[in-house]
C-alpha cells in the first residue's frame, strides 16, 4: 500500500509540474518531459535548437517549479575555469582566504553555447557533472544532490564552436531537441507577449509557484525506487544498446554508459506515464534521445546524408520488441 501511495504521489506531482510549466512554456511538450525525466534520473542534457526557441525559460522555469536555484552562464573562448567554478578571495579583516563560490553551486545550470569554451573549462565543469564535486586550489568541495547541467548547442552556428569530445557527449544522459512552435503556438505566443501572461512576466512576478523544495525533490527522485523494470525489458534494453556497435552504418556504437541512461530514463519514462513497471514502450520513448549523441557514423553513410537520428530509428525497429 505505501508504494502504492508513494507512485499516486509521485505522478500527481509531476502532472502538475506539467500543467504548470504549461503556463509559461507554449509547446515544447516532448522538451519539457525529457527534461523532467533528465532530473529524476540524476543525469545532465544536452539541449539542442535555434535561438529564441525558450531553452532558457524551460530550464528556468523547471528549477523554479521544483524549488532549486538557478544559474546561467554564457560559454565563450576565453571563459576561465574560475567563472564557473569560483575562486578564494583574501579578507583583509578576517585575515583569511574566503570562497566566493560560481555558478556551480546551484540547483540548475544552464550552460549556453557549451561547445564554445575551452577544453580547461570543460575538464571543470566534467568534474561537476561526474562526481558532484569542484576542486578549487586543491580543496574539493560538494555540490547540491539536485545539481544538473543543462548544456545548450547551436545547431546552425559553426564559427568559433568546437565539437565535443565523444567521452563528454557521454557524460549526458539525453539530448533534447527543441525544434519550432506550431503556427497555433506561436500565434499564441504572439497574443500573449502583450498581456501580463507573457513568459517572462508569469515567472518574474511569481504568479506560477513553486512545488517543491530541494529536500523533497531528493525524495521525489528516490520514490522511483518502487517502479520495477522486468528482466525481459532488461534484456531488450541491452540488446539494442549492443546491435548500435555492429550496425552497418556506424563506426562507434554506444557504451555501457548508454545501457545505464536507458534504464535510468526509462524509468523515470514510465514514472511520467503513472505506471508501476517499465515497459518496452517506455525504452522506445526514450532510445532516440538516449542514443542519438552517443553514435559515430561512418563516413561514407554521412556522405550519403544519413543521420544518427535514422540510425537509432532503424535500430529499435530491428530488435524484436518483448
Amino acid at each position: 500500500i505505501a508504494v502504492h501511495q508513494q507512485m499516486e504521489y509521485l505522478h500527481q506531482i509531476l502532472d502538475q509540474v506539467r500543467t504548470e510549466a504549461g503556463k509559461v512554456i507554449i509547446g515544447q511538450r516532448d522538451a519539457l518531459d525529457q527534461a523532467l525525466i533528465t532530473i529524476l534520473a540524476g543525469g545532465h542534457a544536452l539541449v539542442e535548437g535555434v535561438p529564441g526557441i525558450a531553452k532558457t525559460m524551460l530550464v528556468r522555469t523547471l528549477a523554479h517549479l521544483l524549488g532549486c536555484e538557478f544559474q546561467r552562464v554564457q560559454f565563450t573562448h576565453d571563459l576561465a575555469p574560475k567563472s564557473i567554478t569560483g575562486t578564494h578571495i583574501y579578507n583583509e579583516q578576517a585575515g583569511v582566504y574566503e570562497l566566493v563560490k560560481g555558478p556551480l553551486f546551484s540547483g540548475f545550470l544552464l550552460a549556453d553555447e557549451i561547445n564554445r569554451a575551452p577544453a580547461i573549462t570543460q575538464a571543470a565543469l566534467l568534474q561537476a557533472m561526474q562526481e558532484r564535486r569542484v576542486t578549487i586550489d586543491r580543496q574539493t568541495y560538494a555540490l547540491s544532490p539536485n545539481f544538473c547541467v543543462f548544456a545548450t548547442q547551436n545547431p546552425v552556428e559553426s564559427v568559433g564552436v568546437y565539437p565535443l569530445p565523444e567521452a563528454q557527449k557521454d557524460r549526458f544522459l539525453l539530448k533534447i531537441v527543441m525544434g519550432y512552435p506550431s503556427q497555433d503556438e506561436e500565434q499564441l505566443l504572439a497574443a500573449r507577449t502583450l498581456t501580463r501572461d507573457a513568459p517572462e512576466i508569469l515567472l518574474d512576478l511569481g504568479i506560477v509557484q513553486p512545488l517543491l523544495t530541494e529536500e523533497r525533490l531528493v525524495q521525489l527522485r528516490e520514490a522511483l525506487s518502487g517502479i520495477t523494470v522486468p528482466k525481459t525489458i532488461l534484456r531488450y534494453i541491452v540488446e539494442l544498446v549492443r546491435v548500435t556497435r555492429n550496425h552497418t552504418s556506424v563506426k562507434v556504437g554506444a557504451g555501457p554508459r548508454a545501457t545505464q541512461a536507458l534504464v535510468l530514463t526509462s524509468r523515470a519514462h514510465a514514472a511520467l506515464s503513472g505506471r508501476t513497471e517499465v515497459g518496452a514502450e517506455d525504452v522506445r520513448a526514450m532510445a532516440l534521445p538516449c542514443l542519438e549523441h552517443r553514435l559515430i557514423l561512418k563516413p561514407d553513410f554521412e556522405e550519403k546524408g544519413l543521420t544518427c537520428a535514422e540510425t537509432v530509428h532503424h535500430v529499435v525497429s530491428s530488435v524484436p520488441t518483448p
